[in-house]
């Protein structure tokens, strides 16, 4: 390059710094239209990161649902097929699943797990949810199982929206919305098809089948409410895990599991640790991933893939068959979800 081109390109840069400087038009204009680029791009990134993690809590709310209902499916399958008991079912699924909670806190939250221990008013908060919610929720949902099938027992625990509903209602100290009284009104229709097949004069269900059902419902209930205060500071996995395990001690202590007779072979023991892992550890870290990347109301509407999944599964894989009546109670209680949440 020679001395004289050297030249015209140094004025020409001067040129543009001076332009610059003093504001001109087009160059103004040039920056204008940058500033809009960038903007743009920012938005697009934005929208795809949102995109991204809507449709990661949607996969984990739905995933998370299946595996709850299909937890149904493998209790019922090693009741029928191994004449495991309840008790004994309820100490193994709360004391591992507990453990695995725990293990997974250690690793990603273990600063607040020491900081509760620490806390005695909040130690004993996490013990009244697991007495009076996990353990109680867990007998009763798993008595109905056993006494009914996965599906009735998966749809009845669904009732407990009904409760919660009811508990809102009294401590905000309003009257029920419209949608909610018509919630109400699809429960109990869903509930009256499959307690009774649509015939009042006799139960399609045993009774004891269905007081466990609304015993689940009302522990599903005070699973939500009892550790309210806690869980915002502590989190899931250690409010629930120590809450699984704290549950799964004080029933063995009673039930003395050590005591049962148990005979599993290969697959027995594949669906005994399908029903722990998956349908309790698993699936509760899934569901409240979506629950964080969509928000309580949109994942408790996906979650109703949960007896969808228990009655499908029960259907398919267990040979159970459902009457047009429990269907159309199904039906009810589920819609009757997407109207109370």
């Amino acid at each position: 390059m020679t001395a004289s081109e050297e030249t015209v390109r140094h004025e020409k840069r001067r040129a543009v710094k001076a332009g610059a400087a003093s504001g001109s038009p087009a160059l103004a204009g040039v920056d204008a239209a940058t500033a809009r680029r960038r903007k743009k791009a920012a938005r697009k990134l934005a929208r795809a990161k949102m995109n991204q993690t809507l449709t990661r809590g949607i996969l984990c709310a739905l995933i998370g649902g299946t595996c709850w209902g299909f937890s149904g499916t493998c209790a019922s399958f090693l009741f029928d097929n191994y004449g495991l008991e309840t008790p004994w079912l309820v100490c193994v699924r709360q004391t591992v699943a507990g453990l695995l909670f725990l293990a997974y806190a250690l690793v990603a939250d273990r600063q607040r797990l020491i900081e509760l221990f620490h806390h005695k008013r909040d130690l004993l908060s996490v013990l009244v949810f697991a007495l009076g919610g996990l353990l109680f929720n867990q007998f009763a949902y798993l008595g109905a199982v056993n006494a009914t099938n996965p599906g009735t027992a998966t749809v009845l625990q669904c009732l407990q929206l009904v409760i919660i509903m009811g508990y809102s209602c009294v401590t905000a100290r309003r009257a029920p919305r419209k949608r909610e009284l018509a919630g109400l009104v699809l429960a109990l229709f869903g509930t009256y098809l499959i307690a009774t097949g649509g015939n009042p004069a006799e139960l399609s269900i045993p009774f004891d089948g269905l007081v466990l059902g609304l015993g689940c419902a009302l522990g599903g209930a005070l699973l939500t409410i009892l550790p309210v205060r806690v869980l915002p500071r502590y989190g899931t996995p250690i409010v629930t895990g120590l809450g699984m395990l704290f549950a799964g001690l004080t029933a063995s202590a009673f039930v003395h599991p050590w005591s049962y007779q148990v005979a599993l072979d290969p697959l027995g023991w594949g669906a005994l640790a399908v029903f722990v892992v998956v349908g309790s550890f698993l699936a509760y870290l899934l569901y409240m991933q979506g629950v964080a990347d969509l928000g309580s109301m949109r994942a408790s509407l996906i979650g109703t893939v949960e007896p969808i999944s228990a009655t499908l599964t029960s259907a398919l894989l267990l040979g159970v068959v459902f009457a047009p009546t429990d269907l159309v109670g199904f039906a009810a209680i589920i819609v009757m979800i997407f109207l109370v949440v």
